[in-house]
C-alpha cells in the first residue's frame, strides 16, 4: 500500500536503529508529544531496540486523556436531562469523570450516541428537532476544522437544537509547560504529524530557540519514528536545537491555511484545563462570542461540586512524563482496560493502554532505570 508500506519496510528500520546506535555517544532522553506515536515506538518495539541510547517519555499527546474530568461529569448530567442527546466519539464513552462515565450514564437510562464524525451529531439534531443535540468536541487542532465547520453548517441551515461541549486544546502550549518544568529532563521533542498538517510547524522554531530544544516533526510508522529519531539524535550530538520536518508527505511549514482561517472565524485560544495537568496558559479553543448560541455551557450550565481525579490514579504523572505506566501502582492491578481509574488506560491514544496492550517482560526490567 502506497506510502503505508514501504514506512514499514524491516531493512530500512534495521538500518536506522543502527545508524542511531552509532550516532549516540551517551543516552539521550526524547519525547514523543502524540499517543499516535507512543502506541507505534511499543507495537513495533523501537523503545526496546534503543534501550541505552534512547531514552523515549510519553508525552500528554491524547485529547481524551486530557478532557478535564469536569468536561465528563457535564456530558454525564446532560446525558441525563429530559430531551437531550449527547453525542461522542466512542473513545470517550469509558473514559470515568468523577463518578461515573458516559457509558454507564448510558447504562442508566441516559441518551449518549456514538458518532464518527461531528457532522454525524449534526445529522441527529436535524432528524430529531425535538431534542437538544451537544457534541463532546474533544481533540487537538486536527479535529477543531471539523467542530468548526459543524456550527457553521448549524448556523446556515437555521439549526437552534444543536450545541458543541468544546474541550479542544492546543500542542504547542502543553509542549512549553512540560519544557519550562524545573524537573524536566526532556532533551528533545518528536512532534505530532498530524497536528502539524494543520498547524503547520514555523511556531515550533522560536520554541526550539528558547529552550533549546531539538524538534522533529515526525509520522506513526516505524520508519517515520526512527527518521525522527535520528534527526533528534544528530542535532544532540552537534549540540543544535532546530526544527526539522521528517514528514513531509504530509507537513508544510504553514499547515493547511484553510482549515487554519475556518477555525480562526469559530474559535478563539484560550486558558484551557487539562486533566492531570491543570490549566494551561493558552491552551486550548473556545467557541468566540458570536457563535456563543451554541456554547452548550453557555446554554446549559456547568456542573456543581468538585471534578476529581481517583486517588489512585497517576494519570498526571504519566502525562508529563515523569513516570512510565508501570510505574503506577495500579497499572494492571486496579487499573485496567475493563476497570479503568484513568482516562490514559481507556483511549485508544493513551500510553497505559499501550502498555497494558504491547508490554513485554522487559517492560518493567530497563524502563524505569
Amino acid at each position: 500500500m502506497k506510502f503505508v508500506d514501504e514506512f514499514r519496510e524491516p531493512e530500512t528500520c534495521r538500518r536506522l536503529v543502527d545508524e542511531i546506535r552509532r550516532a549516540t555517544t551517551r543516552q539521550w532522553t526524547l519525547m514523543e508529544v502524540c499517543g499516535g506515536q507512543t502506541h507505534g515506538l511499543l507495537r513495533h518495539g523501537i523503545d526496546d531496540e534503543l534501550r541505552g541510547h534512547v531514552e523515549l517519555v510519553h508525552g500528554p499527546g491524547c485529547p481524551v486523556c486530557v478532557t478535564p474530568v469536569g468536561a465528563v461529569d457535564l456530558a454525564v448530567e446532560l446525558a441525563g436531562r429530559p430531551g437531550m442527546l449527547v453525542a461522542s466519539f466512542g473513545d470517550m464513552l469509558r473514559v470515568p469523570g468523577s463518578r461515573e462515565s458516559l457509558m454507564s450514564a448510558r447504562s442508566r437510562g441516559g441518551t449518549v450516541r456514538v458518532v464518527y464524525s461531528p457532522l454525524d451529531a449534526l445529522r441527529l439534531a436535524e432528524e430529531n428537532p425535538k431534542v437538544e443535540v451537544v457534541f463532546l468536541a474533544v481533540g487537538f487542532e486536527t479535529t477543531v476544522p471539523a467542530t468548526a465547520l459543524a456550527v457553521r453548517r448549524a448556523r446556515a441551515v437555521g439549526l437552534s437544537n444543536f450545541s458543541l461541549l468544546v474541550s479542544h486544546v492546543r500542542v504547542l502550549p502543553a509542549m512549553e509547560w512540560i519544557a519550562a518544568s524545573p524537573d524536566s529532563r526532556i532533551e528533545a521533542f518528536l512532534a505530532a504529524g498530524h497536528v502539524c498538517t494543520v498547524t503547520g510547524f514555523e511556531a515550533y522554531e522560536a520554541f526550539a530557540r528558547r529552550h533549546g530544544l531539538p524538534v522533529v516533526v515526525t509520522g506513526f510508522e516505524p520508519v517515520d519514528l526512527l527518521a525522527g529519531i535520528l534527526s533528534c539524535v544528530r542535532q544532540l550530538e552537534l549540540g543544535s536545537a532546530n526544527v526539522e520536518n521528517r514528514y513531509g508527505r504530509s507537513v508544510r511549514p504553514d499547515g493547511n491555511p484553510s482549515a487554519r482561517a475556518l477555525v480562526d472565524e469559530v474559535y478563539e485560544v484560550c486558558d484551557r484545563p487539562w486533566r492531570g495537568v491543570g490549566t494551561v496558559p493558552a491552551g486550548g479553543f473556545r467557541l468566540r462570542p458570536t457563535w456563543a448560541e451554541f456554547d452548550a455551557e453557555s446554554r446549559f450550565g456547568r456542573v456543581a461540586g468538585p471534578a476529581e481525579e481517583h486517588p489512585s490514579c497517576r494519570s498526571a504523572d504519566v502525562l508529563a512524563g515523569r513516570v512510565k505506566p508501570t510505574e503506577c501502582e495500579a497499572f494492571g492491578r486496579e487499573c485496567t482496560p475493563a476497570t479503568p481509574l484513568g482516562a490514559p488506560m481507556v483511549s485508544a491514544e493513551g500510553a497505559c493502554a499501550a502498555y497494558e496492550r504491547y508490554r513485554r517482560s522487559t517492560a518493567t526490567a530497563g524502563d524505569e532505570q
